[in-house]
């Protein structure tokens, strides 16, 4: 017997009477008229018995029967013609019944909006950042009944009501759009805080609200004209996952003879001098013990998935779609997967995490100008490599010809490699990094420097929750990056969401954040601009953003002394504005006239004609 199968041995798993159906339903006039429904329920396949549906514009197409009797995939195609309504589906002796719905306002030109380089994308983890529900702290029959803020590997009772209570806080704040880790029911026995071990692709957590509380989320969002990204989880769930306690086939995971991790390692999926043995354990290798590997080359599996993402953007009207883990995942499903949600919402944003070293590396996940074999139709990752080989090193190393600075230069030069690098996400943390204020030890000239310079270079930006109130952590192990938002609890001592909560420190970086983040909504060569650099000397890096319209320039003095800028040796940039205006200040100067930078400053200059 193999070893995945030992790990199931006393999980328990009871199968619902009544068969479930997923999707549990579905939308009249989607561009792609197909459907593959999974019916799941006791001895549901039993005998093969036949599938009928008497529903005008609705057709039975196939019905396939796998391994275990208790599933059934029924092909459908759904004819434009059709109109919402209620129908039944009769499996012999069984009936169950299923809805068609119209689709959204403006089928996906009301939502699924994308996510650009004008917006800002706030990232916070739902349980940690605000309880606005006290009734759902805990649900009876969840196998995690955790509850205790003094653990950092418990539930803390955060929820979709706590976000919804600021998201005024956020608009203040400059934030145009939320990405939240995922909000997919985790019934798991622990560790459920974070939400990367899915359950039941179609239930949204009810520790968070449940599904009308996702709703509301995003309705509340959209009429203050911001946006929602959803964090999607294709490679792998949780360990008591419906399908991996009674799975519809042999073939749904990827089982080996005995547990095998991947190596983690992604350059095996380029490396031409690869062993094949080696890209197979990094592909199909489990993530954790707990977090089995879903088989992509299985066509049910890889449908199951891509009709949840569409599921997911049409039902609860998401904008975004950041796809956890990426390339862990069939590369080849991945751009199937891809394919199908852009061809049915056009403008939607995708995004991948792609944690990997080195500039060849991130951009081969994306869409880029490699001659290889493999070509990502992904349109943007998350730019790790800006965060590693870039700022970090700008701000903490000491000036030389490939330190410090120059590192930051040497990883945008880089940029030639992605098709539009535009399309990147740029970050100082997140949830599984150290908080960019503890990495800069603390020092509040390197941490104005960072958020200037996210706020301000090519790519699209975003923090981290409580990064603008200076939080703190290490990840050892990563629940100390993930801390309660002060002020998210009724009987939380201080209030870090009100300027009175907040120490002076903190309100002078929260208070550069906001004023440049909303200025950067109104900035034509900031959020759609071109950008130029020079090469950093001395320890002074200058970059612009310019467009027809506005030209702004960025000194960055990551030196230990005052520098003189002569605005003579940029004129590539500079020629014909005889005035700047300081974005932070709002102090009036002269371009004929050097200008004194501090030490590790970043100055921000609107230049004028």
């Amino acid at each position: 017997m193999r070893l995945v199968f030992i790990l199931f041995v006393g999980i328990g798993f009871t199968l619902s009477a009544q068969p479930q159906v997923y999707p549990p339903h579905w939308w009249v006039a989607m561009k792609n008229p197909t459907l593959q429904l999974m019916i799941h329920g006791p001895d549901i396949g039993k005998g093969k018995p036949s599938v009928s549906i008497k529903y005008p514009g609705v057709q039975v197409n196939n019905v396939h029967y796998p391994e275990n009797d208790n599933y059934l995939f029924v092909d459908l195609t759904i004819s434009p013609k059709a109109t919402p309504g209620k129908f039944t589906i009769t499996i012999q002796n069984t009936t169950i019944d299923y809805v068609l719905k119209p689709r959204r306002n403006g089928n996906g030109t009301e939502f699924a909006q994308g996510i650009t380089s004008a917006d800002l994308v706030y990232l916070l983890m739902p349980d940690r950042f605000s309880n606005g529900d006290r009734s759902n702290d805990r649900m009876p029959g969840l196998r995690d009944q955790s509850l205790n803020r003094d653990s950092i590997f418990h539930r803390h009772g955060g929820d979709l009501q706590g976000v919804i209570n600021h998201l005024d806080y956020l608009q203040d704040l400059g934030v145009t759009a939320l990405w939240m880790t995922p909000v997919i029911q985790n019934d798991m026995p622990n560790r459920t805080e974070h939400g990367y071990a899915f359950t039941n692709h179609y239930k949204i957590e009810p520790r968070l609200g449940g599904e009308e509380q996702y709703k509301k989320l995003g309705y509340e969002l959209h009429r203050r004209g911001m946006k929602l990204i959803q964090d999607a989880v294709y490679n792998h769930v949780g360990l008591y996952h419906f399908t991996v306690q009674d799975k519809p086939m042999n073939d749904w995971l990827h089982e080996w003879p005995a547990y095998t991790n991947t190596t983690y390692k992604d350059q095996t999926l380029f490396d031409s001098y690869a062993a094949a043995s080696d890209r197979k354990k990094m592909t199909d290798g489990w993530f954790t013990p707990m977090m089995p590997d879903l088989n992509h080359n299985n066509p049910f599996v890889a449908n199951y998935l891509i009709q949840h993402a569409i599921y997911c953007v049409e039902e609860f009207a998401v904008d975004g779609w950041r796809i956890d883990t990426y390339f862990y995942n069939d590369l080849e499903f991945m751009n199937r997967c891809n394919k199908a949600l852009l061809d049915e919402y056009p403008k939607l944003t995708l995004f991948g995490e792609t944690w990997v070293h080195g500039t060849v590396n991130q951009s081969f996940f994306a869409e880029n100008n490699l001659t290889v074999k493999f070509k990502s139709n992904l349109p943007g990752v998350t730019d790790f490599q800006t965060l590693f080989y870039g700022i970090q090193a700008a701000v903490n190393e000491k000036f030389g010809w490939t330190e410090g600075v120059n590192k930051l230069y040497q990883t945008l030069s880089n940029d030639i490699l992605y098709k539009d690098p535009m399309k990147n996400v740029i970050f100082l943390d997140n949830h599984d990094l150290n908080r960019f204020f503890s990495v800069v030890g603390e020092d509040i000239n390197k941490i104005k420097v960072a958020f200037t310079w996210l706020l301000t270079c090519r790519g699209i930006p975003q923090l981290y929750y409580g990064g603008e109130i200076l939080m703190t952590g290490i990840t050892n192990p990563d629940g100390w990056v993930r801390l309660d938002f002060p002020g998210g609890w009724p009987d939380d001592k201080v209030n870090k969401f009100t300027a009175e909560g907040r120490t002076n420190q903190e309100n002078e970086v929260f208070n550069l954040i906001r004023t440049l983040a909303n200025y950067r909504k109104k900035s034509s060569a900031i959020t759609t601009g071109k950008f130029m650099h020079y090469l950093p000397v001395d320890g002074v890096y200058v970059y612009f953003r310019y467009d027809h319209t506005q030209t702004i320039m960025c000194i960055m003095n990551t030196s230990d002394k005052d520098q003189l800028i002569d605005f003579t040796k940029y004129s590539e940039r500079t020629t014909g504005f005889a005035k700047a205006t300081n974005v932070l200040s709002g102090e009036n100067l002269t371009t004929s006239s050097p200008l004194t930078t501090k030490p590790m400053s970043l100055v921000v200059l609107e230049l004028i004609k």
